[in-house]
């Protein structure tokens, strides 16, 4: 089928004797979904395939399952950063549905829903967003993650409008795109987990779930994403089973950090020691200096998030303990004293997708606010206990 001058740019690769139509989109037009339902309602096709993973279809079809979240589950798994995370982006994405008069991902899900409607198969081809964002993570050294995360919570500290140019990049990429190209497109490591990486998962994924089993295959991929699938299967180089293996693993995380956290903690515990054992007056003002860094920061961070006074006195007091013992967090303990105090109610979860696109909704909302309080709470004690570990070092050197 030629191309229009309104129609999306298209390829047609043959694989194994199936053919599939390569459909590119842009995420934020209203013409790109209209387009999709076209082409599925046009009876062409035995099955659609979209550049989407199961959350993210979730996230757009059912957006009242974050009714059932449960938030102490998610703190106590250690994925509360995960889920900050994926609420910046939704948010984002919903200034932008705001501001366009389009849900970002329209074209996807009018692609489900025809589907579904037309009873042919929908393949999911991306890979999931939550092991996307661990890669990217751990991707880059740990100094390289602030900018990632400043990247993400850039996008929340913005005006109500997106500017112009970020519409221009979701013409060609997605919410995840967007939000990093800036960083990525200085950056190999970068660049290979958010975009290079999901070209070869999607053609992969292609070729294990529909190459040979169907005659045609419309597959509806954001624009960005066209040359790079289309030439992987093209290619055929690596096996899909070894290839889609490899890309959902996830690199363990280092180790150092955790090394230098028990590090920290046994330089303390010397600390206190030998402080005592020069004298009960030096032993008890590490310890002050000690309960003061570190729950003063702990309770600072609870503040900031503008947590309950109970959660505030809770993380100063559990954060010079919790520190002593890494596998305990103050920010999950503030967290759960949060979560006792002001629990959530069925209003917060159903508003919570709407209040978190404003910057102030995160401290209104009770499930965001919990949240804040988890990550502001973890990072306070993060410093305190290095701020502390290094003036304890101070004071013995010095006395």
């Amino acid at each position: 089928m030629p191309e229009s001058a309104t129609a999306g740019p298209r390829r047609q690769v043959a694989v194994e004797g199936t053919e599939f139509v390569l459909l590119g989109t842009a995420h934020v037009s209203r013409a790109s979904a209209e387009e999709v339902t076209a082409e599925i309602t046009s009876g062409g096709y035995d099955a659609v395939a979209i550049e989407l993973c199961e959350s993210r279809l979730r996230s757009l079809t059912e957006p009242e399952h974050l009714e059932q979240m449960d938030l102490f589950e998610l703190l106590r798994s250690g994925r509360g950063g995960q889920v900050v995370a994926s609420l910046a982006l939704g948010a984002y994405q919903q200034r932008l549905a705001e501001q366009l008069g389009v849900e970002p991902g329209a074209e996807m899900k009018a692609a489900a829903e025809q589907a579904e409607a037309q009873g042919l198969e929908l393949v999911l081809v991306d890979r999931e967003v939550g092991t996307t964002m661990r890669r990217l993570y751990r991707s880059v050294p740990w100094w390289q993650r602030l900018g990632l995360v400043g990247g993400l919570l850039a996008s929340l500290a913005t005006s109500q409008r997106i500017s112009s140019e970020e519409i221009e990049r979701l013409k060609q990429g997605d919410i995840l795109e967007s939000t990093f190209r800036e960083l990525a497109q200085g950056s190999r490591a970068l660049y290979e987990p958010l975009i290079s990486e999901r070209d070869r998962y999607m053609a992969a994924r292609l070729r294990e779930r529909c190459a040979g089993r169907f005659r045609r295959v419309l597959v509806v991929l954001g624009a960005g994403h066209l040359a790079g699938v289309e030439a992987l299967l093209r290619s055929r180089e690596a096996e899909p089973q070894a290839e889609l293996a490899e890309l959902e693993r996830c690199p363990p995380p280092a180790r150092w950090p955790r090394y230098l956290a028990w590090a920290v903690v046994a330089l303390v515990l010397t600390g206190f020691a030998l402080g005592f054992s020069r004298s009960p007056e030096l032993g008890w003002t590490l310890v002050g200096t000690w309960v003061v860094l570190n729950g003063g920061l702990s309770a600072l961070g609870a503040a900031l998030a503008y947590g309950h006074p109970a959660t505030v006195i809770g993380a100063f007091l559990a954060a010079p303990l919790t520190s002593l013992n890494p596998t305990i967090g103050a920010g999950f303990v503030a967290a759960a004293i949060e979560l006792t105090v002001r629990r959530p109610r069925v209003g917060d979860f159903r508003g919570l997708r709407r209040e978190i696109t404003r910057w102030r909704g995160w401290w209104h909302n009770r499930v965001a606010r919990t949240l804040l309080v988890f990550l502001f709470a973890s990072l306070g004690s993060a410093a305190g206990t290095y701020l502390a570990g290094a003036r304890i070092l101070e004071r013995l050197l010095s006395a």
